[in-house]
């Protein structure tokens, strides 16, 4: 591809093959807005124009339906074997009162999810309201899809409005670990729970 979206708290790998001489710029536009910034990869005396820091129109949402998330595949996916444990995990919450949710209970009066050590554990994220979030796990990557599809290795997912993802987890890092959106004043609002092991 050559159009990546980037929720807070996430990071990129990118592999890229570029042939020949000259200069490719790889730039960040912040969603809704012609603010802009980036890099510029070039060979040696290669000409690099100067990029306007603003861009001709605001960027468009990205990926609101995921259809851009779920074509990306691992290199180092998890192998294949079904979930031995199932969490669905609702997102909710409002702008009035200024509160956000998960399975409809605030930090502090959270409901952790369960793991035993060694378990494949899916965690189906709903995310029933009108904003995006990006969901982040503490001690763990996750692969995206159901399990044995091969999607793309993350600790962090950003679920738009209205949308739902199911991720596969490893259990193989005992402890109590943060799920959270990583919209900070969102996981300030409420919205934090656990991954607790059991054993």
């Amino acid at each position: 591809g050559s159009r990546f979206g980037i929720a807070m708290g996430q990071r990129l790998d990118l592999d890229l093959e570029l042939a020949g001489e000259g200069a490719w710029p790889v730039l960040a536009s912040r969603e809704g807005s012609k603010e802009r910034t980036g890099l510029i990869l070039a060979t040696p005396g290669a000409t690099i124009e100067k990029i306007p820091a603003l861009g001709e129109a605001d960027a468009p949402a990205f990926d609101i339906d995921l259809s851009r998330e779920l074509k990306l595949r691992a290199s180092d996916g998890l192998p294949s074997r079904a979930p031995q444990r199932s969490h669905m995990v609702m997102l909710g919450g409002s702008m009035q009162p200024y509160v956000w949710t998960i399975d409809g209970k605030v930090w502090g009066d959270h409901k952790p999810l369960l793991a035993k050590t060694g378990e494949r554990v899916e965690i189906m994220f709903h995310n029933m309201s009108m904003m995006g979030h990006p969901m982040h796990l503490h001690g763990h990557t996750f692969q995206v899809g159901p399990a044995g599809a091969g999607g793309a290795r993350k600790d962090t997912i950003l679920l738009p409005p209205m949308t739902r993802a199911d991720v596969d987890v490893v259990a193989d890092n005992p402890g109590s670990w943060m799920l959270h959106c990583h919209n900070a004043y969102h996981a300030e609002a409420g919205m934090m729970t656990r991954l607790d092991y059991t054993t």
